[in-house]
């Protein structure tokens, strides 16, 4: 009898199982449908903005400005991370060794396309290892020289032909666009100071505001700041045009050196086989927090503009990323800059 009781409860057990089990799977089949695809979104809750310098540098600047707009838009978490080292390749090679499931984004600039004509033994291929996300914003190399070098623009200038042999340049390292612009300098004026390379504008800014370089190449993002607070003098841009936000600061041009010209921009970039609904969302974000009239006056007041809503594709971004290395690679030959063991 106990036997028979137990049974016909098991019997009723079971079948109320049975339809909980139908219940449940019902409301997966549902979820289901109605759930993104897994490749929609990254696959954790937090995102990561790799900085190839040093904190408080143009670049770190410009990630830190879009890094909380695009943390609300992604409804993740955003995580600035400045990686320095090997001028800037050893973040690059953590980008492209990343998963390639957009939560490891790289916001770069010039030093990325100039790495393969730089530096030898690279771990990644430039042009093959990462996906361009979108393109950001676009500017100009500002010329400063430490407090009481000069009394204007045209003195400075005069002070570094007469002084190039013993004079020194900072720059945020070997290919950046400090770099590139000190070259461009030194070659116009036909002198051969010492170039010292940081890792990142933002050490190098500190040492001219202290006195220890006599002048730094830097874009405008780090420049206008410190000009502003007369912490250093504002020698030239090195544009077709003065910044409005520091415009006692004349161009190259206008000093009689009209091949000191540089433009520098920024990208994100994420591992190649990223797959491209997630880069979708990415550009995305990123074009969301460019349209905030908050941001766009931000970098405005920092001498850069940012690039207009139809150059901020993925498929703009890879154009413009190949026009660059090509451009960028005949600079540096021109220059008889060769390949050499990044450090």
């Amino acid at each position: 009898m106990l036997v028979s009781r137990i049974t016909a409860r098991g019997r009723r057990w079971i079948r109320s199982a049975r339809r909980s089990v139908r219940v449940v799977a019902g409301c997966a089949l549902l979820v289901a449908a109605i759930a993104p695809p897994a490749a929609a979104q990254p696959t954790n809750s937090r995102v990561t903005l790799i900085v190839p310098a040093s904190a408080g540098g143009s670049t770190d600047v410009i990630a830190r400005v879009l890094g909380e707009h695009m943390a609300r838009t992604l409804d993740r978490i955003v995580v600035i991370e400045n990686v320095s080292g090997g001028a800037t390749t050893v973040a690059s090679a953590r980008t492209a060794a990343s998963a390639p499931d957009g939560t490891t984004v790289l916001v770069a600039q010039l030093p990325l396309l100039a790495a393969p004509f730089l530096f030898t033994g690279l771990s990644y291929d430039t042009r093959t290892a990462f996906a361009p996300v979108g393109l950001i914003n676009a500017g100009h190399t500002v010329l400063m020289a430490r407090k009481q070098l000069a009394q204007s623009p045209t003195e400075a200038v005069a002070w570094l032909r007469a002084n190039g042999t013993s004079a020194n340049i900072g720059h945020g390292g070997i290919g950046s666009s400090g770099h590139f612009c000190a070259l461009l300098l030194a070659r116009a004026l036909g002198v051969r100071p010492a170039f010292i390379a940081y890792r990142g504008g933002g050490p190098a800014m500190t040492d001219l505001v202290g006195g220890t370089l006599d002048m730094v190449c830097d874009q405008s993002t780090n420049a206008v700041p410190q000009v502003q607070a007369g912490a250093v003098q504002g020698i030239l841009v090195a544009g077709p045009a003065r910044i409005a936000s520091i415009s006692a600061v004349p161009t190259a041009a206008e000093l009689g050196l009209p091949d000191v010209s540089l433009a520098v921009w920024h990208g994100m970039y994420v591992a190649r086989s990223t797959p491209t609904a997630v880069i979708g969302r990415l550009n995305a974000a990123l074009g969301t927090a460019l349209a905030d009239q908050a941001i766009v006056a931000r970098f405005g007041q920092l001498g850069t503009s940012v690039f207009p809503p139809d150059q901020r594709s993925p498929q703009a971004h890879a154009a413009m990323f190949e026009a660059e290395y090509q451009r960028l690679g005949s600079l540096l030959s021109g220059m008889g800059i060769t390949p050499q063991t990044v450090e």
